[in-house]
This record gives C-alpha cells, sequence and structure tokens, in this order.
C-alpha cells in the first residue's frame, strides 16, 4: 500500500496535539501570569511610590494589551472641484430702532 500525505501508518498522537512535558509547562506559566495578575496592582502601586515615571511607562506597556494601537493610513487622492463665486447682499432696509441702535 502506497503512502498517501494525510494517512499516517501508525496510530500516534492526533496533530495540533501536545506531549505531557509541553502541557505542564503551558499550565505552570500559566498559573504564574494568573498569580502575578492578582498582585498587579499592588506592585504597581509600589512602583508608583517609588519611581512614579517608571510606574507610568509600566502602565502604558500594559495599556497596549488592552487598547489596540492605531495603524497609520497613507491616502492619496486628487481633488479637482471648482470654487464657485458666491455673493451676498445686504440690504439695511427700516429705522435704526428696529436693530436696538
Amino acid at each position: 500500500m502506497p503512502f498517501k500525505p494525510g494517512h499516517s501508518l501508525s496510530k500516534g498522537r492526533p496533530s495540533g496535539a501536545l506531549n505531557r512535558s509541553t502541557e505542564q509547562a503551558k499550565l505552570t506559566i500559566a498559573r504564574l501570569a494568573n498569580r502575578g495578575l492578582d498582585n498587579i496592582a499592588t506592585d504597581l502601586e509600589k512602583i508608583r511610590k517609588e519611581n512614579p515615571i517608571e510606574a507610568a511607562k509600566l502602565y502604558l506597556r500594559l495599556l497596549e494589551y488592552i487598547v489596540p494601537k492605531k495603524s497609520s493610513i497613507e491616502m492619496k487622492a486628487e481633488i479637482d472641484q471648482r470654487i464657485q463665486q458666491i455673493s451676498i447682499n445686504i440690504n439695511r432696509t427700516g429705522s435704526r430702532d428696529e436693530f436696538g441702535d
């Protein structure tokens, strides 16, 4: 029987499945991150008291993960419009008393 792409002769791990050590490492990192997130407000407050500028930098770096950055867009266009002459005629009629003068 010739080999066909996508077919395996052995019943190994399905594609995309993690081995145990990778799964344990990811779980450990997730637990550490969770613990860090629980303490982040306290940690930022300590840093703010010691070095307010550094705390502001850290705060802005954290915001990058929450608020998406706006990307710049370059736009080129030609505008072909003619400005028409506008004339305004003001006729003052009536007495000065009507205008509060």
